[in-house]
């Protein structure tokens, strides 16, 4: 039988009985991801296998440097076949890891191969892989159809022109981009020369000079409305933790002037600057309805050597643990004290704070929505087998996990589709195991609208976009 079956990862028959039925021919609502733009606006023709699996893999980068490759192969001037070829021979030794799982999956899926990658076998691999690449199928927009995507969001800067979006919503592909509103330079104050910058930025894609805070605000709203009108309607925000340390809007105007003179901003003042902020991104997406994400906890470019040299997102992150849910709870009650509370998602880095964010979300249920406040999927760090399992099991225990808007890609990669089919392998194994334990019963009309609604129709319903 070949590693990549019909079967994988569902070890009973009631976990195969859910998986075939309710949940493998479910369409994806990828709702996070780095996906580019671009590419898929101008439906990218990835060269070989390394453009489309390894030129931004952070994940496997980090793997192949514990294997002892050198960086000339991970990040550096190496030739794709031989960055290839460090990663098959990097491929046995990730036994354990998610990413041997990923990988043939990813394999199979994309091309039909189910061998195993190695250093022998890497030729052979290559070959039928790039020769599959170069048919229409595996473009970008050939790649959504393939997996049957109904929506992704991308990542977006307030300042971004959103110009790919429209373009490829003129394409007619059945399958809509949108962008999601991430403001994240917007809380940057105790780094002056990278927020001036982008304030700069920010005022040439507004219209607006922005001579004071009052300004800012002006060219941030005006930015959100612009996103509203592309069909935005999510936020996101990576931060460390939430912020609230609460000021009025002349201390923070204050703030502001000194970080546009390029003044030292104190570490009290980028707190006191980032929870005005936070408060009225709350407002904003409350007012318009959209959905925020929070994604709290991770510790970013741990290796100043490595990112002098490589600079941001080539795996020098890490999991950090920085107390969460005070702030996280004062910011959620603040909004929902001013009737501001938009619905909200809730990620963890950190698997120490599972059993918190999904205590923490049933403290802002207000019955107006089904699951208005959501902890989120397994994120980052926590996106595999084990992690996956330990959000399922937190949320079922301390609230509702029927109403669970499921997975994300949350990548970079045009090759991480298959995360989608692992997630659902991953619940129907967790949900079929406590059916044959006698824990759950054993009706398929309960069952199956449970599969089917967390693999996609609670996301759909949650999100609220139309014609889908």
């Amino acid at each position: 039988m070949p590693f990549i079956n019909d079967d994988f990862l569902l070890s009973t028959k009631t976990a195969r009985r859910l998986y075939h039925q309710f949940a493998a021919e479910q369409p994806i609502f990828d709702y996070h991801c780095h996906l580019s733009p671009g590419d898929v606006a101008r439906n990218r023709q990835f060269k070989n296998l390394f453009e489309i699996w390894l030129e931004g893999d952070h994940y496997k980068w980090r793997a192949m440097r514990t294997n002892g490759v050198a960086e000339k192969f991970c990040t550096g001037a190496a030739s794709p076949y031989d960055k290839f070829l460090a990663w098959a021979k990097t491929v046995p030794q990730t036994l354990r890891n998610p990413l041997y799982h990923w990988t043939h999956l990813e394999l199979k899926r994309y091309f039909g191969i189910g061998e195993l990658l190695d250093e022998k076998s890497a030729r052979k691999i290559w070959d039928k892989a790039n020769e599959q690449l170069a048919k229409p199928a595996l473009t970008t927009q050939g790649i959504l159809k393939k997996f049957n995507v109904k929506v992704v969001c991308t990542t977006d800067d307030p300042a971004d022109t959103l110009s790919d979006h429209r373009e490829f919503a003129r394409s007619g592909h059945p399958a809509k981009m949108l962008a999601a509103f991430r403001p994240d330079n917007a809380l940057a104050v105790h780094a002056a020369g990278r927020f001036n910058t982008w304030v700069e930025r920010l005022a040439a894609a507004s219209n607006v000079d922005i001579n004071s805070f009052g300004a800012f605000t002006t060219a941030l709203k005006k930015r959100h409305d612009f996103f509203h009108s592309q069909g935005c309607r999510l936020s996101d925000h990576g931060m460390n933790h939430c912020f609230a340390d609460f000021c009025s809007d002349k201390v923070a105007a204050g703030i502001f002037d000194k970080a546009r003179r390029g003044e030292q901003i104190s570490c009290e003042e980028h707190r006191q600057f980032a929870s005005c902020m936070m408060l009225l991104f709350g407002q904003l997406d409350a007012k318009r309805g959209w959905v925020k994400q929070l994604h709290l906890g991770a510790l970013r470019n741990n290796n100043t050597r490595l990112m002098k040299s490589l600079g941001a997102d080539t795996g020098l992150d890490s999991i950090g643990d920085w107390p969460q849910t005070q702030s996280l709870a004062a910011y959620l009650d603040r909004l929902d004290s001013e009737n501001a509370l938009p619905k909200t998602i809730i990620y963890n880095n950190n698997p120490t704070d599972n059993y918190a964010f999904a205590a923490m979300i049933g403290n802002f249920q207000d019955g107006s929505v089904a699951g208005k406040v959501q902890f989120g999927s397994g994120w980052w760090f926590l996106d595999q087998k084990e992690g996956m399992e330990w959000q399922m099991n937190a949320l079922s225990n301390l609230g509702l996990l029927s109403r669970f808007v499921g997975m994300v890609t949350d990548s970079r990669s045009f090759m991480s589709y298959p995360r989608h089919e692992y997630f659902r392998r991953v619940l129907c194994n967790l949900v079929g195991r406590d059916v044959e334990n006698g824990e759950i019963p054993n009706d398929n009309a309960l069952l199956g609208p449970f599969i089917r609604n967390i693999c996609y129709e609670n996301a759909r319903q949650y999100f609220g976009f139309a014609g889908l």
